[in-house]
């Protein structure tokens, strides 16, 4: 089922939170709506299905207009951060619910609930209530009862906010397998770099209720459209130094970088430097000098901050070996081909 936001406007008094917005979510896909706090996204979500009211602009599933009707009417599953089951109902009668709504016949019921159990592989668990279970086995509930009636969109509000680290990792690959099987179209909204990137098809990264970029999470992180979004996508996270463009090179203080020759009819001038940690570092020569003024051990990996001679920071994710200690001081290279360069005022070059 396609989804369609046109001109989508939300206010709250005399507050717009959304001014315009237009989305399209294709059938069978999933997608995040990223960003930080007051972005809008929750709004967004709300909106489609059906708890806020459009100011502005109008909401099509498929072929059929629901921009006007009620939020049980416009069939959609929402799966919220607090899980929300009803604690004095087993599991059983959580999932059950929306169909005794529907008022299906109980042999209906029990065949559905029992297909949704296997589904999100909870079918042991079905005569507890809520308090018995694990916050993670409360989201696979959470997430039944939303897909038991079948719904045209699989709304996800930050459902994996409550969980520890080694759950949320679980949860991700659970939530994305069974909406691949289901092939259901599915909107998440996180504020969660990693879990929009591991979890959607595509994403729409928002910032004061406008869409700043929407593509793949490989093309967002590739190329991105500013610096915003350069700076919202990775982990650790990209460094910006201002520099100048000289000759073939970048220069800041007594350090330079190559320009790449794709890059060199696109520059002039001043410019915003964006490195990500995986692109500065030994392997890739010499040409910027500083001292190690951070590490941060990560298992296979070691995160350095590297501060320059010239001022500003750059960090570098390395290979654990022979471990840098602060104070050390090195000269390293930049990969020319993975330089992002911007504009003084934060768009992409």
């Amino acid at each position: 089922m396609q989804l369609k936001l046109n001109n989508f406007t939300k206010t709250f008094g005399e507050v717009t939170v959304i001014d315009g917005m237009d989305l399209t979510v294709n059938d069978g896909e999933m997608m995040a709506l990223l960003g930080p706090s007051g972005c809008g996204k929750s709004t967004t979500l709300f909106t489609i299905c059906g708890i806020h009211r459009m100011n502005g602009g109008d909401l099509h599933f498929g072929d059929r207009d629901v921009t006007h009707l009620p939020s049980q009417q416009r069939n959609v599953g929402v799966v919220f951060q607090n899980y929300a089951l009803y604690p004095h109902m087993d599991i059983r009668d959580n999932i059950a619910f929306p169909l005794k709504v529907q008022k299906q016949d109980s042999a209906t019921i029990k065949r559905k609930v029992n297909e949704i159990a296997e589904l999100v592989h909870i079918p042991e668990l079905l005569d507890r209530k809520p308090a018995q279970l694990s916050g993670g086995q409360q989201q696979r509930v959470a997430l039944a009862r939303a897909l038991v009636r079948q719904p045209d969109v699989l709304l996800l509000d930050e459902p994996l906010a409550n969980l520890d680290a080694k759950l949320r990792l679980e949860m991700r690959s659970e939530i994305r397998r069974i909406q691949l099987e289901t092939g259901i179209t599915a909107i998440l909204v996180t504020h969660d770099q990693v879990e929009a990137m591991s979890m959607c098809d595509r994403i729409a990264l928002m910032r004061d209720g406008k869409i700043e970029q929407l593509s793949e999470p490989s093309e967002m992180y590739n190329n991105p459209a500013n610096t915003f979004v350069a700076g919202f996508l990775g982990n650790p996270p990209i460094s910006f130094v201002n520099a100048q463009v000289a000759g073939g090179s970048f220069t800041f203080g007594d350090n330079t970088v190559a320009i790449a020759e794709a890059l060199k009819p696109r520059v002039g001038g001043e410019v915003q430097l964006g490195i990500r940690p995986e692109h500065f570092g030994p392997q890739f020569g010499t040409g910027v000098t500083g001292k190690i003024s951070f590490v941060e051990t990560q298992g296979r990996e070691d995160l350095y901050n590297v501060t320059l001679n010239s001022g500003g920071m750059i960090r570098s994710i390395q290979p654990a070996g022979e471990r840098l200690k602060m104070g050390d001081a090195v000269s390293w290279g930049v990969s020319p081909e993975a330089v992002l360069a911007f504009d003084t005022s934060g768009d992409r070059l």
